[in-house]
């Protein structure tokens, strides 16, 4: 499910399509195209299982990305009935000004067929001109059919064989705006699903919509004319066992869930913490502080004393850990937005402030300037910024490249067995980071029991 351009209501619709497909007893697999972690979020609150991201840059350009995508989508969708991709962006918008890593890039290494989410307003016959192009844009394009979003279904009716007639294309149906359905947005793009008030009976009455007006019997006929998905089953070695604590509630909830299945697979056994809720760590000998939105609860998680000293004691005491973005925040002695100023852990010295514009967004490759917990100098990784704060102490444990290769920066702090930064990375771009992690985890487990 894709669009020309983002803001046509994909998500949306996607969101209700899984939900419909649920009402019909089909079991359904969600996936994400890109690095985006909020709409994941949305896919797994319908379907209540874990929604997963195919990214073919962050999983490593060229041959690596394209392996590992296939075969996260094979795995992902096990046992499912279906599989939907939502796309991200415009279909062909990629790495600077190129498709690579775009939607239409993703469907084509994936053999997938794709369906456009266009949106209808304001527009009668022209709309034709503009799914006709995007159709036409690339001869391998996939593009099969057509979904017109924010339109009356009278309107809808009028012109959907014209609309077929130009362009050759299948018409799927139409969506309809619905008052008190829409998904409201901020800084970061939409608001995270958890915080939606009465979000499942939108979800349902969304579904309704989309088995009144959309062909869903279509769409499952064009799901099973999908060409056979080639794919490889990567060897793993395990690291552990290790018993690793993840922070995910409101303030941190920002993950590939792909990234936290390796950990497992290298033998890591997750349990799940509240900076905000939990007065401390449960027992564990590793922490990872994703991203998030601690700035919406910078005060109440400064109130948490006992979680901040529970934290600071453990890492002090030589716990690895691995703290992207909010979690770096989270790390560091101070947060200030505006006129409000807080103390966070303190594990870290430094601040950090939010600011009024993004201060450092897309893809990088990250190298490393000295050997820490993840990896040896020298080592790369892919990874994704984007953030609104800024801290004085980005440190300089390695350089980020931006894809274009074009600028650079120090970026990210290696203290012991802390590695701290504002880039995300995803572990599938470089499994021996995973590895490594895991192998550093169980060895401060080993440390511990010596000591008892």
């Amino acid at each position: 499910m894709a669009a020309p351009k983002s803001g046509g209501g994909k998500t949306t619709i996607v969101c209700a399509l899984l939900r419909a497909l649920q009402k019909m007893g089909l079991t359904a697999a969600a996936f994400k195209s890109g690095p985006d972690y909020i709409d994941p979020l949305f896919h797994s609150r319908v379907l209540q299982t874990a929604s997963h991201n195919l990214d073919l840059f962050l999983f490593g350009r060229g041959e690596q990305g394209t392996a590992t995508a296939r075969y996260l989508l094979a795995s992902g969708s096990d046992g499912a009935d279906i599989a939907v991709l939502e796309g991200a962006m415009g279909y062909y918008d990629g790495v600077g000004t190129t498709s690579e890593a775009s939607a239409y890039d993703l469907a084509k290494v994936t053999n997938t067929p794709v369906v456009l989410v266009i949106d209808g307003s304001g527009a009668g016959l022209s709309l034709a001109a503009q799914i006709k192009g995007t159709a036409a844009f690339r001869r391998d394009s996939r593009i099969a059919g057509f979904i017109v979003n924010r339109i009356k279904p009278g309107v809808y009716a009028y012109f959907k064989d014209v609309w077929e007639k130009e362009t050759g294309l299948t018409a799927f149906g139409c969506f309809p705006d619905m008052a008190g359905c829409a998904f409201a947005s901020r800084h970061l793009g939409l608001v995270t699903a958890g915080e939606i008030k009465d979000f499942r009976s939108k979800i349902d009455a969304l579904a309704e919509q989309v088995m009144q007006s959309v062909d869903v019997a279509a769409l499952l006929s064009l799901a099973r004319s999908a060409r056979p998905l080639p794919y490889e089953e990567p060897v793993l070695k395990p690291a552990g066992p290790a018993r690793i604590a993840v922070a995910r509630d409101e303030a941190f909830c920002f993950y590939y869930e792909d990234s936290l299945t390796l950990l497992k697979q290298l033998g890591a056994e997750l349990v799940y913490f509240s900076p905000l809720h939990d007065e401390r760590l449960p027992d564990c000998e590793g922490v990872y502080l994703g991203g998030g939105y601690p700035e919406l609860y910078a005060e109440a998680l400064a109130a948490n004393a006992a979680m901040k000293g529970s934290l600071k004691r453990a890492l002090s005491d030589g716990m690895p850990c691995v703290a992207e973005c909010g979690g770096f925040m989270y790390l560091l002695e101070e947060f200030s937005a505006g006129e409000q100023s807080v103390s966070w852990c303190g594990v870290l010295p430094g601040s950090s402030k939010m600011t009024d514009h993004l201060t450092r967004f897309g893809y990088v490759t990250l190298t490393a300037e000295e050997d820490t917990m993840l990896c040896r100098r020298g080592d790369t990784i892919c990874a994704h910024e984007f953030h609104y704060s800024d801290s004085t102490d980005n440190g300089a444990a390695f350089t980020a490249r931006k894809a274009s290769g074009r600028r650079s920066w120090p970026c990210g702090r290696s203290e012991g067995r802390i590695v701290a930064a504002y880039p995300h990375i995803h572990f599938w771009s470089n499994p021996d980071w995973a590895r490594r992690f895991v192998a550093a985890c169980r060895t401060y487990r080993e440390e511990r029991h010596h000591e008892d």
